[in-house]
């Protein structure tokens, strides 16, 4: 395929995760944070493994930093990203899900300030100023020209944190792919990125947590598991990692926000939420900026 289809994976990925917040992490709310990361990463390994078996010749040829990057993914993305965004979807109760998303509008601004730290990205000024574009289109299409309300008394600091602690720790974790995917196949870097998350939890799990809160899992539990490690889960980074692989991490972190949109979306079809003109001006205005990343994306040769 052309390079230039690399930004339609990586949105099609971010649009996959917003279906994950909305529709389907919901209904492991009663489940511990925990548990939830460790069998979702779990679950994706063990249906990958029999595929690698072939491949078994591309991991023994991994670099030390092959190894690091790849220790950094699971850690921030696998691991601590994912519990972050997760226990502050949980803290709100996925009711007021403003400061969450909200506070996802930074990962644009630490995966470009992580992405010029360690990969020499070095984005001219159009780049920066679409990419502000972006940020603020995407938070007018969320709130409009309202203030965000915060309602969920002590709740919502802990939640703003988790939430700060998400939007850096996937931003590294889309720096260090980038340099994960360098020497790997896309496949091969999806299961590196599970096996050692699921790797990463359990270690989490055993000295922090209680493994015997698996004993709450239920018939419904399992079925969101499944279809997220065929969807929102596995196959969604498996897109992401095949997009990522033809752009740089900088605009990678400008398509990731399609999440908001595919959240908005939802949040109508769904709860019969109606966005206000000025939210369907920023939706367009964000496709816009985002095409200009496309195209600022392509002159460089990304």
């Amino acid at each position: 395929m052309k390079n230039n289809q690399g930004p339609l994976f990586v949105i099609t990925a971010a649009v996959l995760w917003g279906v994950d917040g909305i529709v389907l992490r919901p209904y492991l709310y009663d489940l511990p944070v925990n548990i939830v990361v460790l069998l979702e990463s779990s679950l994706v390994a063990l249906i990958l493994t029999p595929f690698m078996i072939k491949k078994t010749s591309e991991i023994k040829s991994l670099t030390k930093k092959d190894w690091a990057a790849f220790a950094g993914v699971a850690l921030f993305g696998g691991a601590i990203g994912t519990l972050a965004i997760t226990k502050a979807l949980f803290y709100v109760n996925f009711v007021n899900l403003s400061i969450v998303i909200l506070i996802q509008k930074l990962q644009p601004v630490f995966a470009i300030l992580f992405a010029s730290l360690f990969l020499k990205e070095r984005p001219g000024g159009r780049f920066f100023i679409w990419s502000g574009i972006a940020v603020a289109s995407a938070y007018l299409m969320t709130f409009g020209l309202n203030v965000p309300v915060f309602d969920s008394n002590d709740k919502t600091a802990i939640a703003a944190l988790f939430a700060l602690v998400a939007a850096a720790s996937f931003a590294l974790s889309t720096v260090m792919s980038k340099r994960a995917l360098k020497n790997t196949t896309f496949f091969t870097a999806t299961y590196m990125r599970f096996a050692l998350s699921a790797l990463i939890m359990i270690f989490i799990s055993f000295f922090f947590m209680n493994f015997g809160d698996v004993s709450q899992l239920n018939q419904t539990h399992i079925i969101v598991f499944i279809i997220i490690a065929f969807s929102t889960g596995g196959a969604a980074i498996f897109l992401y990692y095949y997009g990522l692989k033809k752009i740089s991490a900088s605009s990678s972190s400008i398509y990731e926000l399609s999440f908001p949109l595919s959240a908005v979306l939802l949040e109508y079809i769904l709860r019969d939420n109606i966005l206000s003109p000025i939210q369907w001006i920023a939706v367009v205005i964000l496709f816009y900026s985002i095409f200009r990343v496309n195209s600022l994306n392509s002159a460089n040769k990304d």
